[in-house]
């Protein structure tokens, strides 16, 4: 009996060493999801910032700072409802949400920089609308590969699903 538990422990810890292959649905999965908590923190940080009157830089500012909190807290709450606490649920959605994030981050607001007007449009205004729903489905395209690397490497989202 006792070999056998040695036998499964090292079986356990070998698996660590060596990640399950990544897919895409699990990539597209960690993707939607990261998507999701970006979009809501775009759509936020550029209504508040239209609303307001405020300039591109602020609202594109605020947008980004919204996204990533938004990306982090839906994280966040998955691994804090396993019963860890919160540092350790911090580092984990750091640790898997952070470069995904970043590029969504990166090709939406680049897609919306270099769409002509978009960056002028007000919220009553279909090209507001039209260009942050393509920019988002672009950031989505991007970051999918990305999510399929990290996870295959253990990283990322492959991070998370230890404490499902």
């Amino acid at each position: 009996m006792q070999h056998e538990a040695q036998a499964d422990a090292h079986t356990h810890a070998h698996a660590h060493h060596h990640p399950a292959a990544a897919t895409w649905s699990m990539a597209a999965q960690a993707t939607l999801h990261c998507l999701t908590g970006c979009a809501i923190g775009e759509v936020l940080g550029m209504v508040i910032g239209t609303a307001f009157g405020w300039g591109n830089l602020p609202t594109t500012v605020l947008a980004i700072v919204l996204a990533f909190f938004f990306g982090y807290s839906l994280t966040l709450r998955g691994v804090l409802r396993a019963g860890v606490g919160f540092r350790t649920a911090f580092r984990v959605a750091l640790a898997a949400d952070t470069l995904s994030i970043a590029v969504m981050e990166l090709i939406d607001n680049g897609v919306i920089v270099l769409w002509p007007d978009a960056m002028n449009a007000q919220l009553s205004d279909l090209l507001f609308w039209g260009s942050l729903a393509i920019s988002l489905v672009l950031a989505f395209a991007v970051t999918t590969p990305v999510n399929k690397w990290m996870i295959g490497r253990g990283a990322g989202h492959a991070v998370v699903h230890q404490y499902h």
